[in-house]
Parts: C-alpha cells; structure tokens; sequence
C-alpha cells in the first residue's frame, strides 16, 4: 500500500530547478545536446514513466541513484536516462525529396562509377532512431539495384534501447502507413496472429547493420568510408560549434564526391566544412 501511494505520488512531483539543471549539464556533456527549460515538462513526464518502472518515489530518490551510485546499476541507468531523453519520433520515407532526388539523381551517377554492381554502395542514417530511415534507404535501394544488389546500410544510435527495436524490425501497421502499398506487399509481411504487427522480410533486414554510435565521441570507427550519409533533424539539438564539429567528423567517413543530407530545418551557413549544395539540405563532400 506505500508502495502504490510512493507512486502515485509521482504525479504531483515536479523537478526542482537543481535537478533539472542536473539533468541538462549531463546531457549536455555527454550527447551535445542543449535542454532548454521549454522541455522540463517533456523530461519530467519521460522520467516519471521511468520511475515508476523502477519502483522510485522521487526524483530526487532516482537522480541520487543515477549520479552518486558507484555500481553497474548506476552506470546502466546513465545510459537508461539517455535513452529516455535522447529518443525522437520518426517516420518512414521523412522528407520524401531526399529520397526522390537520391533514386532519381544520385543512384544513376553512382551506378556509372560502378556503384552497387562492381563494387559495394554504402550508405549510412547516423542517427537511425527506431529504424524508419535506414529501412527506408533499403527499400529505395532494393527498389533501383534489386535486393540482390551490392549495397549495404549502416545505422546508428546513441540508445541501446530503440536499436534494440530498429534491429527486430516490427512496426505497427498504422507505423507503416507511409510506405507505398507496392514496397509494402514486396519487403513487409504481417504478423500470423493478425495483431497489427508488420516486420521487414529478412532480405531487407540482412542489408542494414545496426551500432550504438554517439556524434560526441572523437572517432566514429566506421567500418568502410560512405558514399551517402543521413544525419537529418539531428543537429538542431547542438550548439553552432557543436554543429560544426559533428558535421566535420561525419565528413572524415564520406568519400570525396559522396553525399550528405540534412534535416529540412537545419543549417550550415557559415561554417567550415568540407562541403558544397547541391540542392538545399543535400552536400557534396570536396
């Protein structure tokens, strides 16, 4: 009986300012990512659901666990905590120009340099999120060189936890909506229990390959350098010279010639970067 009052006491909590403040500095140092005070609502309702996962009564109880524990747990939860803040919606085929002007413009010239038939196309969704972008890629992909073709995507989060549902490959069938009924009936199929539930056919699974990756850390390790790169309504998170250092770093693993796409609502004017527009938010690497 406490324990059900210590949680339904969570609902009339809000995070002190200390707290929250807390929360931003970590944040902040360890993904880049600003928190301003318009999203202490958003924090605070994500931790709550968090707490009372654990078993917590307080904040304050959980942020004492997070950051003066000196064991596993607490290191596990650290990357919990940014797995709660750091998640973003997604969706299937997001900014469609990008992926019109790709098949259309970018594909044919790759496939004259031998591209995708004598040697590997790589692409890489650096901040892949639950999955609708590289899986998007994939099908675009299938779509112009067969699923048989040499290509390959890589995906990378900075949270174990949608990765986790990105690599299983299941969507709700409202989820999927956005993907035209023709790629739909060729690279999905439906739950037999009828439940809602689509996943991705294996060969369209076996083409993307899924990593923890965080933009903050010095070196990406990469496998192979890329001839696309996706790293879409990512950057509007950081400082402008955050920015700059995530966009060049990115750029160390994209060939020269390869392409870089931004989200619709960012920006590089005035940077130093090793890039040119081609058309808005799409790059070519110098």
């Amino acid at each position: 009986m406490d324990s059900e009052a210590s949680n339904d006491s969570i609902y009339c909590q809000k995070l002190t300012n200390a707290e929250f403040a807390q929360i931003q500095d970590y944040i902040q140092k360890n993904c880049g990512i600003r928190l301003p005070v318009t999203k202490k609502n958003m924090v605070e309702g994500r931790l709550r659901r968090r707490l009372k996962t654990l078993g917590m009564g307080s904040y304050s109880e959980y942020l004492s666990m997070v950051f003066e524990g000196e064991d596993h747990l607490a290191e596990q939860e650290k990357l919990s905590l940014i797995d709660v803040i750091t998640t973003n919606k997604t969706d299937f085929f997001r900014e469609p120009k990008h992926f019109s002007y790709m098949n259309d413009v970018l594909l044919p010239q790759l496939e004259a340099e031998g591209a995708g038939t004598k040697r590997c196309l790589n692409v890489w969704s650096s901040a892949c999120s639950t999955g609708e972008e590289p899986y998007t890629i994939a099908m675009v992909l299938a779509e112009y060189f067969g699923v048989d073709g040499d290509f390959r995507v890589f995906a990378s989060d900075i949270s174990y936890s949608v990765l986790e549902r990105a690599i299983n490959g299941v969507y709700t069938e409202e989820k999927a909506q956005d993907i035209p009924l023709s790629l739909k009936k060729k690279y999905l199929m439906r739950s037999k229990s009828r439940n809602g539930l689509v996943r991705f056919k294996p060969e369209i699974r076996e083409k993307v390959t899924f990593g923890r990756l965080n933009l903050m850390d010095n070196n990406y390790n990469l496998p192979v350098i890329m001839d696309m790169t996706f790293c879409r309504n990512v950057i509007i998170y950081f400082d402008t010279e955050t920015q700059q250092n995530i966009i060049n770093k990115i750029c160390r693993y994209i060939m020269p010639g390869g392409n870089l796409f931004l989200g619709h609502s960012e920006s590089v004017h005035g940077m130093n970067l090793p890039l040119e527009v081609i058309v808005p938010t799409i790059f070519r690497r110098k």
